[in-house]
């Protein structure tokens, strides 16, 4: 009995530092990611710069896109930052995201229906509808996970 007792004392011990490996290791892949997100949105900064060698309405619509390709890396290291903080998982990051992107979208979109002809317009604008309604449904999706959060909130209180 006693022995038995041993080995499973022993396989514990195993999957116990097994389990911490894990951990460790899966800690160390994300603080690699989000050194490479840092790393990629410094160099997409640099990068946005060099649209500012002329000055026209497409470098700037270049440089909004690119700004705000910025703000989704710098979303997405918040949320690998909160991971590794052990804090509870929000979708608040994504619906961010999603808005950030359609937003990009629509503005690339604006700019590509001024510069080309009617004849291409309407898929143009069919997209254009699509991503208004994206971040339609997003925005109403993040008012009603904030309103659970608060009423989450006030229930802990109570």
């Amino acid at each position: 009995m006693a022995k038995q007792h041993e080995e499973r004392g022993g396989v514990s011990s195993f999957v116990c530092k097994s389990r911490r490996a894990l951990i460790f290791a899966d800690d160390i892949i994300h603080v690699l990611v989000a050194v490479t997100l840092l790393v990629s949105a410094l160099l997409m900064l640099v990068f946005t710069v060099s649209n500012f060698a002329e000055i026209s309405i497409t470098s700037i619509l270049l440089v909004i896109n690119d700004v705000l390709f910025v703000l989704i890396i710098m979303e997405l290291l918040w949320t690998v930052i909160r991971y590794l903080r052990r804090q509870e998982f929000s979708l608040n990051p994504f619906i961010s995201i999603g808005i950030i992107s359609s937003l990009r979208r629509i503005l690339m979109l604006e700019a590509q229906m001024s510069m080309v002809g009617h004849g291409e317009s309407y898929y143009l604008l069919a997209e254009l509808g699509i991503n208004t309604g994206i971040v339609f449904v997003l925005v109403i999706a993040y008012f009603m996970i904030n309103k659970a959060d608060r009423e989450k909130a006030a229930q802990a209180k109570v």
